[in-house]
């Protein structure tokens, strides 16, 4: 296997031996080959773009399935794979097995890794046993298991290198998210916040897996890791306890601010990006103040933790809408001026676009016209609430108080958009983003704080917004105007992440199970094709012995798909997602499958 590795990835084999402080150079390096796909979101910039260019627009109709893979696995297959030079590493939910796959070899299983885990992690996933996906650097492939091990396999042979745990279960933290590589460390976030877990990003040496450093979402600036003079949110130092200060007490140690989404780095800038989720419990009366720094989308430097910049999308959030989405980074122009920017499609129905070296805030705005919990952001920046969004009261829970059950709410807890990445063109400079068109009616209740139990504190409901049957939008989105330029209506949440290519084609994968293909300038459907299961996965693609494969995940789960992933009934089971997904049952079932796409020879 080494042969055959060293025979392609641009001499990655090569890159080993001058050392894993340049993880970042070799990972940069291989992302520039569009033949493989070496990162979770392709690249450091999250752009899930590829140069790709054999299936294009006026062909990508012909589309055949190529092969298909089985992962052995049920429930919901977030993710994707990575292509490594003639080996493909796929990954499955809990148990979190690997499989290194042979393309040049009929897809001949090289190694499989399937970790020996508890089960009673199970109930304590919040929504669903997914996991997001692996990383590749310095010749291992870290995975981050549902038990909160994080375990580095050797990628030629899939052997454990090392392994730590980021987490405890007993006390509901949990694992998702796929790690990232920077440099001779590799970072990983954590899942909890629906158990009061104070929640964090972790940096391990790359060699060893020994911890480098932790920066909670919540706490003490040396828990934050925060210079009170030096860390600026709108260009203002933050202050000392800008943190503590917005909690009651002592309640930041149970505070939620969970980091299982997406993360990105700039190596010119040498910061790595990333968002927090929803404070604890979702009852907003136990808990007044911002509640900072959950719902905050943070900048740090890789090397020692340190938080550049910060800014806090929802303050004192009453709707669960974490922040954890992906930020996307790009190069473009604004008012005729270059600027490095972050761009972020929040759960709470803003998109955001910043400046991402200073984290000043150029766009903010809906991005599906039904939000209706907002009026927007308060943009003026001589206000003393610039920044803030414009709460409306009807909407509010907070208003509401405990045991009232407002109604109406839009978007639902899950969000505009959840964590299915959106992907970025330069050719287009648009943005393709899967979305949920979805409303809720939300009653928070009193709870207490059991280590390890739920302290969640709201009973939820979720439909259609009125008048309106179809439940998702798969649309294109200027970032530099904040406008949608084209939208597809889709029978229910898009809640898989899409890809886009040079070829001028954009596919994303629908909950029913359609592959689909849409113009990257028109978004008129190209092509698509039924798989075995619901798609929440993300759409990836490589070449290989010279001809340009798509591969996605599809097995229906995810909080979308719990209903049909857990045998759940109640319609306010799954976090309110059951009833509001019911009719999902009728059009797929569950199934853990790869299925392979090209052009017929």
């Amino acid at each position: 296997m080494r042969k055959v590795l060293s025979a392609t990835c641009l001499g990655a084999m090569a890159t080993f031996v001058v050392g894993v402080a340049y993880a970042n150079e070799e990972l940069i390096k291989m992302s520039q080959n569009p033949k493989d796909w070496v990162q979770p979101a392709g690249d450091y910039a999250n752009t899930r773009y590829s140069k790709l260019n054999q299936i294009n627009a006026s062909n990508v109709g012909k589309l055949q399935v190529a092969w298909t893979f089985s992962t052995g696995v049920l429930r919901g297959h977030e993710g994707g794979p990575l292509i490594i030079g003639n080996i493909m590493y796929v990954h499955t939910p809990f148990p979190n097995k690997v499989y290194a796959l042979d393309l040049s070899q009929d897809n001949k299983i090289v190694w499989k890794y399937e970790p020996k885990q508890d089960p009673n992690v199970i109930p304590v996933m919040c929504c669903d046993t997914v996991n997001r996906g692996v990383a590749y650097g310095d010749g291992k492939i870290f995975l981050h298991q549902a038990d909160t091990t994080l375990v580095a396999l050797d990628a030629k042979t899939g052997q454990v290198v090392w392994s730590t745990k980021n987490g405890d279960p007993g006390k509901g933290a949990t694992g998702t998210s796929a790690p990232l590589v920077v440099k001779d460390k590799v970072l990983i976030g954590i899942s909890g916040g629906e158990f009061g877990v104070q929640c964090h990003v972790t940096a391990y040496d790359l060699k060893s897996g020994k911890q480098v450093w932790r920066a909670f979402s919540e706490g003490p600036d040396d828990q934050i890791l925060f210079d009170p003079d030096k860390t600026t949110e709108h260009g203002k130092p933050v202050g000392k306890d800008s943190s503590v200060k917005t909690w009651q007490g002592d309640q930041w140690k149970i505070g939620g601010g969970c980091t299982w989404g997406w993360m990105s780095y700039d190596p010119s800038l040498n910061l790595v990006y990333y968002g927090s989720g929803n404070p604890s419990t979702w009852n907003p009366k136990q808990r007044p103040g911002d509640n900072k720094w959950s719902m905050t989308i943070f900048a740090r430097n890789p090397d020692d933790g340190k938080a550049k910049w910060v800014y806090q999308m929802t303050p004192h959030d009453e709707w669960d809408y974490d922040g954890v989405n992906e930020m996307i980074l790009s190069d473009q122009q604004i008012n005729g001026q270059d600027r490095k920017l972050l761009t972020h499609f929040d759960r709470n129905g803003l998109a955001y676009t910043m400046d991402r070296a200073t984290g000043e805030l150029l766009v903010a705005e809906k991005y599906d016209p039904k939000v209706n919990w907002t009026t927007g952001v308060d943009m003026n920046k001589s206000s003393p609430t610039y920044g803030r969004p414009k709460v409306v009261d009807q909407y509010s829970t907070e208003k509401g108080g405990e045991d009232k059950n407002t109604k109406g709410i839009c978007p639902a807890a899950l969000g505009t958009k959840d964590e299915q990445p959106a992907a970025y063109s330069p050719d287009t400079q648009l943005f393709y983003v899967p979305t949920n068109h979805v409303c809720m009616d939300y009653e928070p209740f009193k709870v207490s704080y059991t280590a390890g139990q739920p302290y969640v504190g709201a009973t939820l409901s979720m439909y259609p917004p009125p008048g309106e049957s179809h439940m998702g939008n798969f649309i294109a989105w200027d970032n530099k105007t904040g406008k949608i330029v084209w939208s597809n209506k889709e029978q229910f949440s898009v809640w898989s992440g899409a890809l886009a290519t040079a070829g001028g084609v954009v596919f994303y994968g629908t909950l029913e199970g359609y592959l689909k293909a849409v113009d990257a300038k028109t978004g008129k459907e190209l092509y698509k094709f039924k798989t075995p299961s619901g798609i929440i996965g993300n759409v990836t693609t490589y070449e290989q012995g010279g001809r340009q494969y798509v591969a996605v995940l599809s097995g229906v789960g995810g909080w979308a798909g719990i209903g049909l992933a857990a045998g759940l009934t109640d319609p306010t089971a799954g976090l309110g997602a059951v009833g509001g997904y019911a009719a999902l049952s009728n059009y797929t079932a569950l199934g853990g499958t790869l299925t392979v796409f090209a052009l017929p020879q």
